[in-house]
């Protein structure tokens, strides 16, 4: 029966299906026409994965998200990251990457960021000169920051699915998130030399100007550093900073910017509902496939293989690979909830930390966005640009090399991870 369901879903996805209903009609014939699960149990499933506490962070992530892209958050963001690497090689590239990290602690979605980015940046970088190849590279790759840095919904789900903190999971990908802005950057500022283009500012700004950009977005640039306060001092759970972050949201527009009109209020409302939806839409038909696989012992039979392996860090890099390959097929979301759940508890039963392993895979499964054949990111900002396929991989050779190896770093050097996690918990 999975062998049926794995190449069913195969194919859904190969005529492009959109990924929830894929899930829902892959697992349908165990349910249908399997013996020992009627149709009920697949509703139960469905149903039983919407009771979850920790999933409430997901909306309230996503609404105060959208809350902050209205009240100015945003443009303040983009002027700050221009004062600090605008004067760069490549300035408006670098811009994008900056602006991924600091939008980290807002969004925390890659393919929100990368959208909006492509919408915002760009069509100036294009106007300036660059390739679209290089412009879309430099957005999509530095999207993956986003995701990494708290709040991440990719985090959050990782924790709900393997029953992992999801306060620690947060705090282990502000690390990593920053020696990920420091490698994109160097990739750019690398390519950027070799084609020739130039800064965006002539010269570096003075301490002056940036500590008066700094003030204009206090309020943005503050945020994280109190998530991170009220995770230390046991404030809030990572599931009630969801509406932390609304409320944050809601003050800062209405109370200090005042931007947030009541249009702006029902647009952000309205986005959230539509982004939450679908990421419920694919959670709840991965509950229904997942009991199939679960019932069909896929788990213990990919402890049992893995445990074969002597050597813990070839179980590790076997399974990254598994999942690289994973990432490049299927949407990170699916990832997480399909094959996280197969293949952690070997992982764990060989002795690597589940926060260390959680944060390396999260990355690495939304660093799979860009990559062919499926590539969500990828595929998202080269519609934006209309940049060709063909020039977007030619140029994001050097990204990937860069990554795979940024990777392969974090996942020898756990302290990388759970430095700020067993500090602050």
């Amino acid at each position: 029966m999975l062998w049926a369901i794995g190449i069913l879903f195969a194919v859904f996805l190969i005529i492009n299906l959109p990924v929830a209903f894929a899930l829902a009609l892959a697992s349908a014939p165990a349910f249908l026409f399997g013996d020992y699960m009627p149709p009920s149990v697949a509703i139960e499933r469905m149903y039983g994965v919407t009771q979850s506490f920790p999933l409430l962070a997901v909306p309230f992530f996503i609404l105060g998200g959208n809350l902050m892209n209205t009240t100015g958050i945003t443009e303040r963001l983009l002027r700050f990251a221009r004062l600090l690497t605008g004067w760069m090689a490549g300035g408006l590239a670098q811009v994008a990457v900056v602006l991924s990290m600091l939008m980290g602690g807002i969004c925390g979605s890659a393919v929100a960021d990368a959208a909006m980015e492509a919408r915002l940046l760009g069509p100036a970088m294009v106007k300036r000169g660059y390739s679209k190849g290089y412009a879309a590279c430099a957005i999509a790759f530095s999207s993956v920051i986003t995701a990494t840095i708290p709040p991440s919904i990719g985090l959050v789900l990782f924790g709900f699915v393997n029953e992992v903190s999801v306060g620690k999971l947060l705090l282990g990908g502000v690390i990593p998130g920053v020696l990920m802005t420091l490698v994109i950057m160097g990739v750019v500022g690398w390519l950027a030399h070799k084609h020739g283009y130039a800064p965006e500012l002539p010269k570096r700004p003075r301490f002056r100007e940036v500590a008066k950009g700094a003030r204009e977005c206090f309020w943005a640039l503050m945020f994280p550093v109190f998530l991170l306060a009220g995770f230390r001092f046991g404030a809030f759970t990572a599931t009630e900073a969801g509406a932390v972050v609304v409320v944050y949201a809601l003050i800062v527009g209405v109370v200090i910017y005042r931007e947030l009109t009541w249009k702006s209020f029902k647009e952000a409302v309205t986005h959230s509902v539509h982004d939450t939806g679908m990421v419920m839409l694919i959670i709840i038909m991965a509950a229904a496939l997942g009991h199939v696989i679960i019932l069909e012992q896929a788990p213990q039979a990919f402890s049992d293989l893995l445990k074969s392996f002597d050597n813990r860090y070839a179980t590790l890099f076997l399974v990254l690979g598994i999942l690289f390959v994973a990432g490049m097929i299927m949407e990170a979301t699916v990832n997480v909830l399909l094959l996280t759940p197969l293949l952690v508890p070997a992982l764990i039963d060989q002795g690597f930390d589940p926060v260390h392993i959680g944060v390396v895979i999260v990355i690495l499964i939304t660093f799979g966005g860009n990559t062919p054949p499926v590539g969500v990111i990828m595929y998202t900002v080269c519609g934006i640009l209309k940049c060709s396929f063909e020039e977007f991989v030619k140029v994001s050779i050097p990204f990937i090399v860069a990554m795979v190896l940024f990777l392969a770093a974090l996942a020898l050097v756990p302290a990388s991870v759970l430095l700020l996690p067993n500090w602050l918990m």
